[in-house]
């Protein structure tokens, strides 16, 4: 029998983009063939093969680009892709289709309506509850022009009419059966873990591993924006401070807040103890979290967060390092179950210095939480293993 074709779709340049490659290379392992429909901004169109997967790309100008901001304000958006992902699904005879992200659903919901495809619906994110921390949306024109409450009447309206939902956390599936009422037996949970023979086997960097050898090093790598809790992570250095003499906040990446975190750090005093090391590609990320004494992951409590996993958490497990997180429940539940680390009250900097502090001031301890996490990423939050699911809902649905 022939395998089934797969029409993955996606809102933008391809690649990268690691949680659809991921999703796309597991299913071409298990025997699946994969088409991926990109949005061309900056590659134009054209076609490659990317290791397996059949990239089809659809150049896109930078009108489409502007209106996919406001997809769900004004039609121009969908009208124009729809045609797109029309010719698409019958250049490839595509059999099944999977959607990634909210912004090209209805789109994609309206050219199925002649091919009448099982359609799954893979989110990301939340996306109306993260877009109202969009720096475009806090000023004009986006103040005016997007409405959140729009945004959310449409996911909940896709939700309902995807014959299949993909989601990051149990979290996140629960939400979407309060918020859109579907049934949770439609929802396929894949969480956004991580390869551990890929992200182990990037070579440490013996220079890094030098510059901060004899410091008590504090390691965050990811997005640096203030909704991060790096903000929080400066406040409490200085309390750190008092009892860790050595102490250093190491930020692995960036964001257009950096400039207040480092006025910050001015104000406290505590410059010289903080390295701004900006965006590091992830071949590195194993450097910097190979010289943490503690890994954070502060992000604040919201609806996104709290629904979703900070990718960090699985990278700083794998490397066997004890972790202090906040109070968010998906990663609160992860270091509990794994008992790899300590929780801090989210959005606190005392709570935060008081939970590191501990950490330091009990290195058996410390050892015993990162070996607890390097096993659970090894035995459990893997990408082999978490994307089992996937691969079991589409063996189900080819063989229908």
């Amino acid at each position: 029998m022939a395998p089934l074709r797969i029409g993955m779709l996606l809102d933008q340049d391809f690649p990268p983009d690691s949680r659809v490659e991921n999703e796309a290379v597991s299913l071409i392992e298990a025997g699946f063939e994969v088409f991926l429909f990109s949005l061309a901004y900056k590659k134009g169109a054209g076609q490659e093969v990317w290791n397996g997967i059949k990239v089809k790309r659809y150049a896109a100008n930078k009108w489409i680009y502007k209106s996919s901001a406001v997809a769900y304000d004004f039609p121009f958006f969908h009208k124009k892709v729809k045609s797109m992902i029309a010719d698409f699904i019958s250049k490839n005879d595509i059999q099944a289709l999977h959607v990634h992200d909210m912004v090209l659903a209805r789109a994609a919901f309206r050219a199925n309506k002649v091919f009448g495809l099982p359609l799954t619906l893979d989110l990301h994110e939340n996306r109306p509850v993260i877009m109202q921390f969009y720096p475009h949306l806090k000023k004009f024109p986006g103040k005016y022009l997007i409405n959140l409450s729009r945004w959310e009447k449409a996911q909940n309206q896709l939700l309902r009419e995807a014959d299949r939902v993909v989601l990051v956390t149990e979290e996140a599936r629960d939400e979407a059966v309060r918020s859109a009422g579907i049934d949770p037996g439609k929802v396929v949970v894949v969480p956004n873990t991580i390869h551990p023979d890929i992200f182990l086997s990037y070579p440490i960097e013996e220079q890094i591993v030098d510059r901060f050898k004899d410091t008590f090093n504090i390691v965050y790598v990811g997005d640096t924006g203030l909704r991060r809790g790096t903000m929080e992570l400066i406040e409490a250095l200085p309390i750190v401070l008092e009892t860790v003499k050595n102490a250093r906040l190491i930020l692995v990446g960036k964001s257009s807040e950096d400039l207040q975190l480092m006025q910050r750090a001015e104000e406290l005093g505590i410059s010289r103890h903080v390295s701004f090391e900006g965006w590091q590609d992830v071949s590195l990320f194993p450097s910097y979290i190979s010289v943490a004494s503690v890994c954070v992951s502060p992000i604040h409590r919201n609806l996104h967060h709290d629904t979703t996993f900070a990718n960090k958490i699985f990278q700083y497990m794998a490397m066997g390092k004890p972790l202090v997180v906040s109070d968010c429940p998906p990663q609160v539940r992860v270091v509990q179950e794994a008992q790899c680390g300590l929780v801090h009250e989210g959005g606190s900097a005392a709570d935060l210095a008081r939970q590191i502090i501990g950490i330091s001031e009990d290195p058996s301890q410390a050892a015993r939480m990162g070996e607890n996490g390097k096993k659970a990423v090894l035995d459990k939050y893997n990408w082999p293993k978490t994307s089992a699911r996937l691969i079991d809902y589409y063996q189900s649905l080819a063989n229908e």
